[in-house]
């Protein structure tokens, strides 16, 4: 059935809702430092029972509601995302979702690539449509070390080279903490260079409250890009859409581009276009936001009609309608002195 084009919705800030973010799991099989932290992470952490996560059939529900509102960009998260089993049936129910304006959808999905070369192939068939892998460091005892479960590097790049080969465009993230793999930038930039795959440089974030987050650990990307430029020149490209998350920049002798993230040091929240479900149905409008709204008691007592689904639709439209999050810009402002203490939800919760 054709969803019904609707105006577009808009917050507060006139900030429209174009990407959703949805965590098909709050587990990982990594304990990244900045993210999973093994202290808190431990055999005895209390993981979400399986009755409490949104169903297939739930997700693609939220989605179309999302759809009819002008979201375009679906990205499956977690946890690590391609733990969930038989996530390529997911992606098949998602990829057949019908757009009112008839704009293909843009399905992705954000993993750590320890299963990539295993699960791309499948993936690809159902109808994936680009694939970003979390690769904090291209030395191997620096990336055991971050990871703390002793995965070796070379099985993530083997992923990435099954996925190239399946089709997938594929981006790299790099999250940079000074200090423990700021030594990596360019030697991570240079793997890459000429391969078509781009790496975005991520400034540590205090995304939750178990990382550990010191704004002196951060590596601003201005830094980033003055060091990968001495040595391989890089010039400015444009967005290339708007609300795009990282900045552009290409190789000038033609090698490609890498990105770089700045929401500590440069923050976009005025840009901000995307909406995040957690794997247990809440919606958070922010990254850092300190608490969600339930969707799954919503789409549980409402049995979905198969046709416009106004319930749920309608719920997310009046979210985001008084939607005014910008904490990033707000941490820009405060001295560390100033900014009051804060509960955020962590990110392997939240999805990223």
């Amino acid at each position: 059935m054709a969803a019904e084009l609707l105006p577009s919705v808009r917050d507060t800030r006139g900030r429209a809702l174009h990407d959703l973010r949805i965590s098909v799991t709050d587990r990982c099989n990594f304990r990244c430092v900045y993210c999973m932290p093994k202290e808190i992470f431990g055999r005895d952490y209390a993981f979400l029972p399986k009755n409490l996560l949104l169903s297939f059939e739930e997700i693609a529900r939220v989605a179309r509601a999302g759809i009819a509102l002008g979201v375009r960009k679906l990205r499956l998260t977690g946890g690590e995302p391609l733990l969930r089993r038989d996530l390529e049936e997911l992606v098949r129910m998602l990829a057949a979702l019908p757009t009112p304006d008839g704009t293909p959808l843009d399905i992705a999905v954000t993993t750590n690539g320890s299963a990539l070369a295993h699960k791309a192939p499948a993936l690809r068939e159902a109808g994936m449509s680009r694939v970003t892998v979390s690769l904090d460091s291209f030395d191997d005892a620096t990336f055991r070390a971050m990871n703390d479960v002793d995965f070796p590097v070379e099985r993530v790049l083997e992923g990435i080279r099954v996925a190239r080969e399946v089709g997938f465009p594929v981006k790299v993230n790099t999250v940079l903490k000074r200090g423990l793999n700021d030594h990596d930038i360019v030697p991570i930039a240079e793997h890459f260079r000429g391969t078509g795959v781009t790496v975005r440089f991520i400034e540590f974030m205090d995304v939750g409250t178990t990382n550990g987050w010191n704004l002196a650990e951060v590596v601003p990307s201005t830094e980033v890009i003055e060091r990968i430029s001495a040595v391989y020149p890089l010039e400015a490209v444009p967005p290339a859409y708007p609300g795009e998350t990282a900045t552009r920049w290409r190789y000038v002798d033609g090698a490609g581009e890498v990105g770089a993230i700045s929401s500590v040091t440069a923050p976009f929240c005025g840009a901000c276009t995307r909406a995040r479900i957690s794997a247990d149905g809440k919606l958070f409008t922010c990254l850092f936001a300190s608490r969600g709204h339930d969707l799954r008691t919503l789409v549980r007592t409402h049995p979905d009609d198969g046709g416009d689904d106004a319930v749920v639709r309608d719920a997310l439209a009046g979210l985001w309608a008084v939607r005014d999050d910008h904490y990033s810009e707000l941490r820009a402002q405060a001295t560390p002195s100033a900014e009051p203490p804060r509960e955020r939800i962590e990110m392997s919760y939240i999805g990223g």
